[in-house]
């Protein structure tokens, strides 16, 4: 696939430079509560302003309903990246109208502009072709005939979706880093990685994670489960979880995988537990396999993070997906900032899944640098991983 490096090659200075970013933050109202990926897309807005060219960046917002909502415009983050890149970002009022047309016709060289988010108009994530064909044209226009695509948004990558597919095909596309530096790392994960290769999943349901445990168990050493996913683990080996989190029908499911996984797959042993979800929650530690009915297991139990981390200690390549707990709420943030640490202390070549997972290394203060790679993609890494075809990427390689 071509890469920004070829575009400037090429020469951007006075083209206009369509860049898909993923700008998908947490907002509290107007407040963004994590800019990590506004800062991922900083490098390669810089080296394209630095070139000359003038950039107009697309991206979403949350899951509108095709239509303009003021609860999910971009607003903010114009605003921040202005604040991070010390100049103006112009947002245009709409994606393809006449306000992103009057917009792109005001940048200069080296300016910045962002449309207003994608998703706010139908044709973005229409399953009709033609329909997404169209925004795409529209959008290209905006770039005019000498206009270029770079696609830096890796977590829309595995969405067949105007922006991300259907733009890559009007405009000469070119992959971003951020999207480049995901699909190396992730080529290494899924080819010969060193090992001991240990994989450590959380989140909330075996469902959400089940394609990529399928995928994974049979190239694994060692796979840790964390998060609510593991209590519908613990009810198939026969034992009661209280009010846990528990996908009653994923029971008989577990129960097979655990049969496959033998010594592989490795649950808690203890866990953090309480009657409430609340930052002021009453706590007690309990055996993972003797969870009082009236309580729920809300995090791993500092035994399970002992045996984590000296899983986790001798690894050579580790992927993380997923939260051991409720990282939000103090009471239940420790299992997953310490499975954290020990990732980051280990020797290992440690790849950070997105999603959850990134954004609790930024609140726990888990310093970055300790990782090998964080990815800005959660949904796409699993998909990659899973191995499925990623759209976005496919499009770039044709």
């Amino acid at each position: 696939m071509k890469t920004l490096d070829d575009l400037l090659a090429e020469g951007a200075r006075g083209r206009v430079v369509l860049v898909r970013a993923d700008l998908n933050v947490p907002l509290d109202g107007a407040t963004i509560t994590d800019d990590g990926r506004v800062r991922a897309s900083l490098p390669t807005i810089r080296k394209l302003t630095e070139a000359g060219a003038k950039v107009v960046l697309l991206a979403h917002l949350g899951r509108p309903k095709g239509a303009p909502d003021p609860a999910f415009s971009l607003a903010p983050v114009a605003a921040r990246l202005g604040e991070l890149l010390g100049a103006d970002v112009a947002l245009a009022g709409d994606v393809a109208g006449a306000s992103a047309r009057e917009v792109v016709a005001g940048l200069g060289e080296g300016s910045v502009a962002l449309l207003e988010n994608v998703r706010f108009d139908p044709r973005e994530t229409s399953k009709d072709d033609a329909e997404r064909a169209q925004l795409a044209g529209e959008l290209a226009a905006l770039a005019g005939a000498d206009g270029a695509f770079v696609s830096d948004g890796f977590g829309v990558v595995h969405r067949k979706q105007a922006s991300v597919f259907d733009l890559a095909t009007r405009l000469p596309a070119y992959a971003g880093g951020l999207v480049l530096a995901e699909v190396e790392v992730l080529r290494a994960l899924t080819g010969e990685p060193e090992r001991p290769y240990v994989v450590v999943l959380g989140g909330s349901k075996v469902s959400d994670k089940l394609a990529v445990i399928e995928a994974l168990l049979p190239k694994v050493d060692r796979l840790l489960v964390g998060g609510g996913m593991c209590f519908t683990f613990l009810a198939a080996q026969g034992h009661q979880v209280g009010g846990s989190l528990l996908e009653k029908d994923m029971i008989d499911t577990c129960a097979r995988l655990l049969a496959e996984a033998g010594d592989k797959l490795v649950l808690p042993s203890d866990v953090v537990a309480s009657a409430d979800i609340a930052a002021d929650a009453e706590t007690s530690t309990v055996p993972a396999t003797e969870i009082p009915a009236e309580l729920k297991g809300l995090d791993i139990g500092p035994e399970s993070v002992r045996r984590f981390a000296e899983v986790l200690s001798g690894a050579r390549t580790v992927f993380w997906n997923g939260p051991m707990g409720v990282f939000e709420l103090a009471p239940f943030a420790s299992g997953t900032r310490e499975v954290a640490q020990a990732i980051a202390d280990s020797s290992a070549f440690s790849v950070v899944g997105g999603g959850d997972s990134a954004a609790a290394v930024r609140l726990l203060g888990i310093g970055e640098d300790g990782f090998g790679h964080i990815s800005t993609g959660g949904g796409a890494s699993l998909e990659y991983l899973e191995g499925k075809a990623l759209p976005g990427v496919e499009v770039l390689e044709s």
